[in-house]
């Protein structure tokens, strides 16, 4: 059963000069581990701008509840490239609320603007 979708779409130029502007912000949205390509490189702007829409996403999907910690929501990416969902404290305490047991995830950026697709499924 869905009980929740959510989606979102984030201007990569306008999120990347936010990132630039406000040197903090990248370590309240994103986990350190989510800023960085397993390499150990920087992940690029367009990338973040995708988990930011998806962070937004899974927000819309749980029904947008003040109190949401945006680094309680965590896209990993699976050995074959899929992003999987992963989430803690005040995230996972409200999808617990809802009856979610399971995540769907959809990353997508090109012409400019990143997007992403959430479905809470229980």
């Amino acid at each position: 059963m869905i009980i929740g979708v959510g989606i979102d779409v984030a201007e990569i130029d306008r999120f990347s000069a936010s990132l630039r502007r406000t040197p903090g912000m990248a370590r309240r949205l994103f986990l350190e581990r989510e800023l960085l390509l397993p390499s150990g490189e920087q992940r690029g702007y367009a990338s973040l701008a995708a988990r930011f829409a998806a962070k937004e996403a899974v927000a819309k999907a749980l029904g947008a509840p003040p109190g949401l910690l945006w680094t309680d929501a965590e896209i990993c990416v699976e050995e074959s490239g899929r992003p999987r969902l992963e989430v803690y404290g005040t995230v996972a305490a409200r999808a617990e609320a809802l009856g979610v047991r399971s995540w769907h995830i959809s990353l997508s950026h090109d012409a400019g603007v990143a997007s992403a697709v959430a479905i809470a499924e229980g």
